[in-house]
């Protein structure tokens, strides 16, 4: 069975708050290990973290049908109050992921090109359900700062192979037309690069 240490030995960031690597190790074993075994499956081409997003990218696409699999499914959870059997207020909660085993219950969301906001939204919603006992822990997979350091050489390198010379070669090749910012930065990291 796969483990968090053989995330690490291939580069892989794992932080843990609260304990809850304790909790995923003792109580989630098995679960542990599938998530372990799926995330050390996954590749990642180079064309596709050049590609733009607009919807899931096959990163996320291809965790999701691993996890899925394992029998990790998406999951809504709703949380309802009542006041003398009226109800008062009504949470709800669309988890990508949901591992339930004798222990409890593991939340996971994955966030590949993830966003401050969602980040935050992501960690309120695993506060407020483990509050309520809905989950054990949660899990956040997203890019991490080992591939995030590296993603300029990734790119240059995935550039030169794909014989990408000029910002138009992006479209014409690949449908890529990067946005005007994008184009700044790439003309600030190669002077020459048109």
């Amino acid at each position: 069975m796969k483990t968090i240490a053989d995330l690490k030995r291939v580069g892989f960031d794992i932080h843990a708050v609260n304990h809850a690597m304790a909790i995923l190790t003792k109580d989630f074993p098995k679960p542990l290990g599938e998530l372990c075994s799926a995330l050390l499956d996954i590749r990642i081409a180079d064309l596709e973290l050049v590609k733009s997003g607009g919807g899931e990218s096959p990163i996320t696409q291809r965790l999701r049908r691993a996890l899925t699999e394992l029998n990790w499914p998406k999951r809504r959870v709703v949380i309802r109050k009542t006041v003398d059997n009226i109800e008062r207020h009504s949470i709800t909660h669309e988890i990508d992921h949901m591992r339930t085993n004798e222990n409890g219950v593991i939340a996971l969301e994955i966030e590949c090109n993830n966003k401050d906001p969602f980040f935050d939204r992501d960690l309120d919603n695993f506060h407020r359900l483990h509050s309520e006992g809905a989950i054990s822990v949660g899990v956040i997979v997203t890019r991490g700062s080992s591939l995030q350091e590296n993603l300029i050489q990734i790119i240059s390198a995935c550039a030169v192979r794909h014989e990408v010379a000029e910002i138009k070669d992006l479209e014409m090749n690949y449908g890529l037309v990067p946005t005007p910012r994008q184009q700044k930065k790439m003309r600030q990291k190669d002077g020459d690069f048109g």
